[in-house]
């Protein structure tokens, strides 16, 4: 059970509106955002801060930006986040190989050396204590320049945000989010836990 009551979708109407871009994304609104809207000002201010991050100024894609988000919640723990960040990365074009062997991203053949530097610095970055040093640093800036190195670390740092909201408040899991955690990430234990 929640520490907090999601409120209904409706509840206030600038949240509301621009929570449709989780439609795109996630094929719903989140419960997170459900319950964040208690206080609206922090609502809007998420997903505002949601879209600015997802945008796509360089090379990094849609799809690698929810594997780096995936990595990060995987770091954490946070199994809300997971079953999200896998989600999306499937809604947003992620090579089928790639979901079905996210857990090998460091050997599997489907994710390339620039993928892996991203995914190694989004791991590192999301330990605490922190653990980006200078040969992650030096991989990361062999592949990407520094405008996608900051995308890149947004997504890191938003979902820094959102694996302590979800698993602090026991948010509700979705269905359809715990369908796409269990079709990708249910050969390595993937379990609901205490996002009943």
């Amino acid at each position: 059970m929640p520490l907090v009551t999601p409120l209904h979708a409706d509840h206030d109407a600038e949240t509301q509106e621009l929570s449709e871009f989780f439609n795109e994304t996630l094929g719903f609104c989140p419960n997170s955002v459900l319950t964040m809207q208690r206080r609206p000002a922090i609502s809007k201010a998420f997903i505002n801060l949601n879209k600015a991050v997802m945008a796509n100024e360089g090379r990094v894609t849609s799809a690698l930006k929810r594997m780096i988000a995936w990595v990060s919640s995987n770091a954490t723990g946070c199994r809300y986040c997971q079953a999200h960040a896998i989600r999306a990365a499937e809604r947003y074009g992620a090579e089928q190989e790639q979901l079905d062997n996210i857990w090998e991203y460091r050997t599997h053949p489907a994710f390339s050396e620039a993928e892996r530097a991203a995914l190694d610095f989004s791991l590192a970055a999301s330990q605490v204590p922190n653990a980006v040093d200078s040969k992650i640093q030096e991989r990361l800036k062999k592949y990407w320049d520094e405008g996608e190195i900051v995308e890149m670390l947004g997504v890191i740092s938003l979902f820094g945000y959102l694996n302590r909201w979800n698993d602090s408040m026991g948010t509700t899991l979705e269905n359809d989010a715990i369908d796409s955690g269990n079709q990708y990430l249910g050969k390595h234990g993937f379990e609901v836990g205490k996002h009943i």
